[in-house]
């Protein structure tokens, strides 16, 4: 145990440190894993093994795949268009975004909600929305869509319950989770709407912000050929994801963007040129540093340790509020996924030897695993960071998801237990 005890206490030491000394936490956290995987006789293999390659493979592909198309003017065409569409309603773009999120994460990778991540990061750019607003609209709307009966994050939470004999309804999982995001995204407009209208971003002369407000598609650019190209390849990115999800295959987002990538780049060696200068490496490393040294709190079983102690008190409302907020926590840093397959049996006992309602705990412990994915820390956050925009913007939004997300760590447990389990256990 104090082998465990002392790795989670230099886990959150070395965010302390890093912040103060202003050193870059992913390459001090990567430095750590190490250290102390051998310290705990962790194989140097194994520790490596940790590093997140599809996560590195998902961003990289990306923001590749997308600073193509951004470089080569055909994100600002369909920007364009949108703005058209808009006519003047840009309170209600989040909104768009969010449905739109959470259409594609419904069918069947919720990572798959990610490919929106460029376009309404740009949508924002252009049209003064606070970048954190339609982060979080994205965000929330990958959770919603994460966990609809066709979804991963759906499919393992019920699975695995009913599985355990615990009733719970997938369209009532599905509804909650819809639920909270939604109230989510309304808190979201509360705390950035009003900022944004105050400190709008300057305008950059462009007429087509103009022609956007008074619905006049005449001043639209014309599309050339590559424009036609690259918004087909989009197109045909989306299209494969949802059918391959459709047919019951994980589609892999970052592969997929990097084959549509590769061959964009060489159509347009230019615009494959100027895409490389978008993609952003230090989340990159920030992340896969961090996930790093989960890995080895996993092999040491200091995880483990985390779940023994959420299953020890002997109130099962206490134990509920623990559980939950341990998934929120590990899951701010790491997969989801991997977070509900092992947390959801853990709960199980309390369930059966505790008195409480297996559906609402089991919705509880899947949604405070999910609402932290914002985390920049995780695989959700970090992709919206790098897809900001302005260079300048991405600390900020670093700063600020951070805060978000170690707030649902704490405010999730306490709100989704107190909504869902106290009321279920007086019926």
């Amino acid at each position: 145990m104090t082998v465990q005890i002392v790795a989670l206490t230099i886990f959150a030491a070395v965010f302390v440190i890093a912040e103060i000394r202003r050193t870059h936490i992913g390459i001090a956290m990567f430095a750590a894993a190490a250290a102390m995987g051998l310290l705990a006789g962790v194989p140097l293999d194994d520790i490596v093994g940790g590093y997140p390659i599809d996560i590195l493979i998902l961003l990289v592909g990306v923001t590749f795949f997308f600073g193509i198309a951004k470089s080569n003017g055909t994100i600002e065409q369909l920007v364009d268009r949108a703005l058209v569409f808009a006519r003047g309603r840009t309170g209600a773009l989040p909104v768009a975004f969010f449905v739109l999120t959470g259409l594609i994460s419904a069918m069947g990778s919720p990572l798959g909600g990610l490919v929106m991540a460029p376009i309404g990061m740009s949508v924002a750019h252009r049209r003064g929305i606070d970048p954190m607003l339609m982060a979080l609209a994205i965000g929330t709307g990958l959770s919603a869509g994460g966990f609809a009966p066709t979804s991963l994050f759906g499919i393992v939470t019920w699975g695995t319950a009913d599985s355990a004999g615990i009733e719970l309804d997938p369209l009532v999982l599905f509804a909650v989770a819809i639920g909270v995001n939604l109230l989510l995204l309304g808190a979201a407009y509360l705390m950035f709407a009003v900022r944004g209208k105050r400190r709008p971003l300057p305008s950059d002369g462009n007429e087509a912000i103009d022609m956007a407000e008074t619905g006049d598609p005449g001043r639209i650019a014309p599309l050339r050929t590559i424009h036609v190209i690259t918004a087909f390849a989009v197109l045909g990115l989306l299209a494969v994801v949802v059918v391959l999800a459709v047919r019951d295959s994980r589609p892999d987002v970052g592969v997929l963007a990097f084959g549509f990538g590769a061959v964009l780049a060489l159509i347009d060696p230019e615009s494959g040129r100027t895409a490389l200068k978008e993609i952003d490496w230090s989340t990159v490393l920030l992340v896969g540093g961090i996930i790093t040294y989960v890995g080895v709190l996993q092999k040491i079983g200091a995880i483990d340790l985390l779940g023994d102690l959420a299953s020890g008190p002997s109130a099962p409302i206490f134990a509920a509020l623990v559980i939950c907020a341990v998934s929120g926590l590990v899951s701010a840093f790491a997969s989801t996924t991997g977070i509900l397959a092992a947390l959801v049996p853990l709960a199980i006992p309390l369930v059966q030897h505790g008195d409480l309602p297996g559906w609402a705990l089991i919705c509880a412990l899947a949604l405070c695993s999910s609402i932290v994915d914002i985390s920049p820390f995780s695989t959700v956050g970090a992709a919206l960071v790098a897809t900001t925009v302005d260079p300048e913007a991405r600390p900020r939004m670093t700063a600020l998801l951070t805060r978000y997300g170690l707030t649902m760590v704490v405010v999730g447990p306490v709100v989704l237990v107190g909504v869902l389990v106290l009321p279920a256990m007086a019926l």
